[in-house]
């Protein structure tokens, strides 16, 4: 088992949406950032490649490449997915917090869960999206800016094959899920 920590932040402007687990959340001010701001997927793809000593999200899609600009923080997560198949990794579940004053985000919570989880092509119970206020304390109290904290828990793929040539082969032939890899 590997376990990966992730946590960001952005600070709150004007003029901006505010995108949290891929989800469109009404209010006055949305996250600065080069891509579209997620606090909350940016940690989860932080913690993620943390686990399986890949790097991080600024070595794999660097705030200085135009291609990332504006780009959908599922988008990106979708491709850290894709990097851990490769490394032959299988996600076990994934815990991530958003701090923020304001707005209340209970309503979003379950969508937001439910996106990542589809990015990721986990179930939902495999994903845990909670909120928290900073009770009117700091940067997140005060209102300037929102952050997120991620754990995930990896396994290798290698610990559920019973048989090398599946394990060699990747998902395309493990009857591990019964998750269609294509």
């Amino acid at each position: 088992m590997r376990v990966g920590q992730g946590y960001d932040v952005h600070r709150l402007v004007e003029g901006r949406e505010l995108i949290l687990g891929g989800v469109k959340v009404p209010y006055e001010k949305g996250l600065l950032g080069h891509s579209d701001a997620d606090v909350l997927v940016h940690a989860v793809m932080d913690a993620l490649l943390g686990a399986a000593a890949l790097g991080d999200i600024g070595q794999h899609f660097p705030d200085t490449d135009p291609r990332y600009e504006g780009i959908s923080s599922i988008a990106l997560l979708r491709e850290v997915g894709r990097l851990l198949e490769e490394a032959g990794y299988v996600i076990e579940n994934i815990d991530a917090t958003i701090i923020a004053q304001r707005p209340k985000l209970a309503p979003y919570r379950p969508q937001m869960a439910a996106n990542i989880a589809e990015a990721l092509h986990l179930m939902e119970n495999q994903v845990s999206v909670k909120a928290t206020t900073e009770e009117g304390l700091g940067f997140t109290g005060g209102g300037e800016g929102i952050s997120s904290q991620a754990i995930v828990m990896l396994a290798n793929m290698r610990d559920y094959c019973y048989d090398d040539r599946i394990a060699g082969s990747g998902c395309s032939s493990c009857p591990g899920c019964g998750r269609d890899a294509g």
